[in-house]
């Protein structure tokens, strides 16, 4: 067992577990994290994805009673836990489609550490227009989760489209998304979290089978690690995350997209960090 190999996995799961559900996307900061680890072979990529499902199961913790409750009220024709599904579902829609088209395309061309700079840089100042926006309205229409209407979850599913691009982040196109779109940040934020659930099971099944032949049982702890790590570190995060969107705005996080963008940019010119694929 390489205990080396084992630390970086472990380092790998906490800038996932971090990042996934904060608006500073989690697949450019693993890219850079794996850049500088070293990890940056096709078997690391597919860690990168597979780790995400560690996060998953912090969203299973947090919310399991709502889950359960809507894997109970489905078969009985519960008119909330139905529109719940169907919004998770037609918001996953869009994203999961492109995907599943251009994925390979997208990892070839844009998966390097200076697209995802020049996407934390862009994204911050999206986020800091849409922060301007939200102080200058005055009623939201979604207030809760279950406020939202398939139009609207429709609406966030495309924004959530512009995360194919690393460095764009998921979980800030969907809370900026839905801001956007007329939710509070609270409802903005849970409709996040929900959303990822299909998204990232679903990539990590997908790149799991397509790459299934890079693969072997010596890879297990190595995967183990990860996703362990991911998961911890997430559930600390959504529970932090919940308490902070309820009195604070996404501006810091903009700033620290900005600030760190503009790092990556000036390490990469200078040559004072070696940022590679």
């Amino acid at each position: 067992m390489d205990i080396a190999l084992l630390i970086k996995a472990a380092l790998m799961g906490v800038v996932e577990g971090l990042t996934e559900f904060l608006p500073i996307s989690s697949t450019g900061h693993l890219i850079l994290a794996g850049a500088l680890l070293g990890l940056n072979d096709e078997k690391a990529k597919v860690f990168e994805v597979v780790i995400q499902t560690g996060a998953i199961f912090a969203i299973v913790a947090v919310y399991a009673q709502r889950l359960l409750a809507t894997l109970k009220g489905l078969p009985t024709g519960d008119l909330v836990a139905r529109r719940f599904t169907v919004n998770v579902l037609v918001g996953f829609f869009p994203a999961a489609l492109l995907g599943f088209l251009f994925i390979g395309a997208i990892k070839s061309v844009l998966f390097n550490p200076l697209v995802v700079a020049t996407s934390f840089i862009l994204g911050g100042l999206v986020i800091l227009w849409a922060e301007r926006r939200q102080t200058r309205v005055t009623e939201h229409t979604v207030q809760a989760v279950d406020d939202i209407r398939w139009p609207d979850a429709l609406k966030v599913g495309l924004i959530q489209c512009l995360a194919l691009v690393p460095g764009v982040s998921r979980s800030g196109a969907t809370i900026i998304g839905g801001m956007l779109v007329g939710f509070n940040r609270r409802a903005a934020t849970e409709f996040s979290f929900f959303l990822a659930l299909p998204v990232l099971v679903g990539a990590a099944v997908y790149d799991l089978y397509k790459h299934r032949a890079l693969l072997s049982a010596d890879d297990l702890p190595f995967f183990a690690v990860g996703l362990v790590v991911s998961w911890l570190a997430a559930w600390v995060c959504v529970r932090w995350l919940l308490r902070f969107v309820a009195s604070h705005t996404f501006v810091a996080f903009a700033w620290y997209r900005i600030a760190f963008g503009v790092l990556v940019l000036v390490t990469a010119h200078f040559g004072w960090i070696a940022w590679t694929d």
